[in-house]
C-alpha cells in the first residue's frame, strides 16, 4: 500500500511539473519581456539614458533609430544585419540605394560601448536597434511601446535582398502593401508606418515632382515652397539640400502628416498615393482626424515590425562590436 501511495505521489508531482516544463520549452526560443532581468538588469535603462543623451546632443538621432528599425526588420529578420560593415566578404546593406540618407550609425557604438562596460557580450545589437527605436519614438512625442527582447545578431548581411524588401518611394501602392503584408502588417498598420511625420527628405527624392513640370497633385503654393528648398532639377546627393516632411511640427511624431496629405502637401509620390488609393485613403482620413488612433496603430505596427522573424536561442550571436561579426 505504501509503495502504491509513493508511486502515486511521484506521478502527481510529474503531472503537475509537466505543464511548467512545456511552458519553459515553448518560450525558450521566443522573445520575452525583461529578457535581461537576470543577465543585465540595467540594460534597458542604459539604452534609454544613452538615447536621451544622444538626442539632447543631436536631436536627429531619434529619427535615425526609428529608420534603423524599419530598414533592419524589413530585410529578412530583426537581427542587426543592417549594422554590419563591408569587411571579410560581407557587403554592407548600407551600400544599397535604399539606405540613401541614413546616418548616425556611429552612435550605435556609443550605446553598445555603455552596455559592454556594464555587461560584456550580453545585450545584442538587434535588441539595441529595437529598444533605441522604442525610446526614440517617445522622445519624438510618440507612444511608449512595450517591446520584448532576446533577439540575437546575424552573422551575415543581405545586401542582395534589400531592394526586394524595402519599398521605394516611387513604388506602386499595391507593391508597398504587399511587402508589408508579407510580414504580417495589415493596411491600417502600413498607413501608420508610412507616416513621414518627422525628419526630412533629400531633394534627390523630390525633384521629379517639381521638374520639368510640377506634379498636378501637389498644392501649388506648397510646390513653390519645395522649389525654394530644391532650386535645381539635378541636386548634388552630397549636398545638404533637404525639405522637412512636416513644416508645422517637424520633430513631433503626430498626425499632422495626414492632415497635410489631405491638403495635397505630401512630399513623396508614395505619400500622395495614400490619399488616392481607395484601400488606404479611409485610414488617412481617420488618422488625420484622431491623433490617438494614429498613435495606437503606429505602436501596434512597430511592435509587429520589431518581432519579424527574430533570431533567438542558438540561431545567432551577441556581437561584441555591432559593426562586425565576432571573430571567435
Amino acid at each position: 500500500m505504501m509503495a502504491i501511495k509513493s508511486h502515486h505521489c511521484c506521478f502527481s508531482f510529474i503531472f503537475l511539473l509537466l505543464p511548467l516544463l512545456l511552458q519553459l520549452h515553448s518560450v525558450k526560443g521566443d522573445l520575452q519581456l525583461n529578457y535581461y532581468a537576470q543577465s543585465c538588469p540595467n540594460a534597458e535603462e542604459i539604452i534609454k539614458q544613452q538615447v536621451i543623451k544622444l538626442y539632447n546632443k543631436h536631436g536627429n538621432t531619434a529619427v535615425s533609430w526609428v529608420r534603423n528599425l524599419f530598414h533592419d526588420c524589413m530585410v529578412k529578420s530583426c537581427d542587426a544585419s543592417l549594422l554590419l560593415e563591408t569587411v571579410n566578404g560581407i557587403e554592407s546593406e548600407q551600400k544599397s540605394d535604399r539606405s540613401f540618407g541614413m546616418r548616425n550609425f556611429k552612435y550605435v557604438k556609443t550605446i553598445k560601448d555603455a552596455l559592454e562596460q556594464e555587461c560584456p557580450r550580453t545585450v545584442s545589437c538587434a535588441d539595441i536597434v529595437s529598444l533605441s527605436a522604442r525610446d526614440g519614438i517617445v522622445l519624438l512625442g510618440g507612444p511608449r511601446i512595450e517591446m520584448k527582447t532576446g533577439r540575437k545578431d546575424s552573422k551575415r548581411s543581405y545586401l542582395s535582398e534589400v531592394e526586394n524588401t524595402i519599398p521605394n518611394h516611387n513604388d506602386s501602392m499595391e507593391l508597398v502593401l504587399s511587402r508589408f503584408q508579407s510580414i504580417g502588417i495589415d493596411t491600417q498598420g502600413i498607413v501608420a508606418l508610412l507616416a513621414h511625420s518627422v525628419g526630412r527628405v533629400h531633394c534627390v527624392n523630390l525633384v521629379h515632382r517639381l521638374y520639368p513640370t510640377v506634379d498636378p497633385t501637389l498644392d501649388p503654393d506648397y510646390a513653390e515652397y519645395l522649389k525654394g528648398r530644391c532650386p535645381t532639377p539635378d541636386p548634388d546627393p552630397e549636398a545638404v539640400l533637404y525639405s522637412r516632411n512636416d513644416r508645422e511640427t517637424p520633430m513631433i511624431l503626430d498626425n499632422m502628416y495626414y492632415k497635410n496629405l489631405l491638403k495635397h502637401k505630401g512630399l513623396l509620390v508614395i505619400d500622395q498615393q495614400l490619399t488616392s488609393d481607395p484601400t488606404t485613403s479611409p485610414f488617412v482620413e481617420k488618422m488625420a482626424a484622431d491623433n490617438g488612433y494614429f498613435h495606437d496603430q503606429f505602436a501596434r505596427a512597430v511592435l509587429l515590425l520589431s518581432e519579424n522573424n527574430p533570431l533567438t536561442g542558438d540561431e545567432g550571436e551577441v556581437r561584441k562590436d555591432c559593426r562586425y561579426v565576432n571573430s571567435e
